[in-house]
């Protein structure tokens, strides 16, 4: 009877730790019902990755079953920045053309030019990093390590560390947000996909500055 009630009191302690504000997050990334949010954060302890990640074994992550439908309709759409010196143009893609037309679609889109223009990303998205540049860049950082002298564990973690850091700087989508530093990129498009209800996908962009190379991501 006490291994019980333990168990009971250690289940209303866990639940009482998860605050409504990391349900909402949570339902934001993956618009799955606030009851299954709140105890698929109970189950990891708060931890929102691994949470995603029991709902969507649990089919409940409706971002997660619209990512595989087709999007053919969509926008190309251009911002100019900082006086004329900087300018991106980005084709973001949706299902239906009444999307496309939406206000808050095209206010979305509008966010992430000002996000590529601030930040300047190389790609959208980390499956799109060509093999060659993530191994230029860790050989930078090795030698980088290795002038320090490191030993080899620690030389280790310290470059996988600065490698994920700069992998998350050039992709889009694992960007931080400008506006708010708790989000990344793919959180806003996943929290837009929940609420238009469409699969919506950013397919690629240019940014262009007065003085320097195009940069096109893809």
């Amino acid at each position: 009877m006490a291994t019980i009630k333990s168990l009971i009191l250690k289940n209303k302690i866990m639940s009482d730790n998860i605050s409504a504000a990391l349900v909402k997050e949570l339902r934001g990334k993956t618009s799955a019902p606030l009851l299954d949010c709140k105890k698929a954060l109970e189950e990891t302890s708060g931890d929102i990755e691994k949470a995603i990640e029991i709902l969507k074994i649990k089919g409940l992550s409706k971002v997660d079953k619209k990512s595989g439908r087709d999007t053919l309709e969509g926008l190309v759409f251009s911002y100019i920045h900082a006086g004329g010196k900087i300018g991106v143009m980005l084709e973001i893609n949706c299902e239906t053309d009444f999307v496309a037309r939406n206000q808050e679609f095209q206010d979305f889109a509008k966010e992430i030019c000002m996000q590529i223009a601030a930040s300047a990303p190389q790609f959208v998205s980390s499956d799109k990093i060509p093999g060659t540049f993530v191994e230029d860049e860790k050989r930078i950082i090795s030698a980088q390590v290795e002038e320090q002298g490191k030993k080899p564990e620690v030389a280790e973690k310290m470059i996988e560390g600065k490698l994920n850091k700069i992998l998350e700087e050039v992709c889009l989508l694992d960007q931080v947000y400008i506006r708010d530093s708790k989000l990344k990129i793919k959180d806003l498009l996943n929290q837009l996909i929940a609420k238009l209800g469409e699969n919506i996908h950013i397919s690629r962009f240019t940014r262009f500055q007065v003085g320097e190379t195009s940069q096109d991501g893809e």
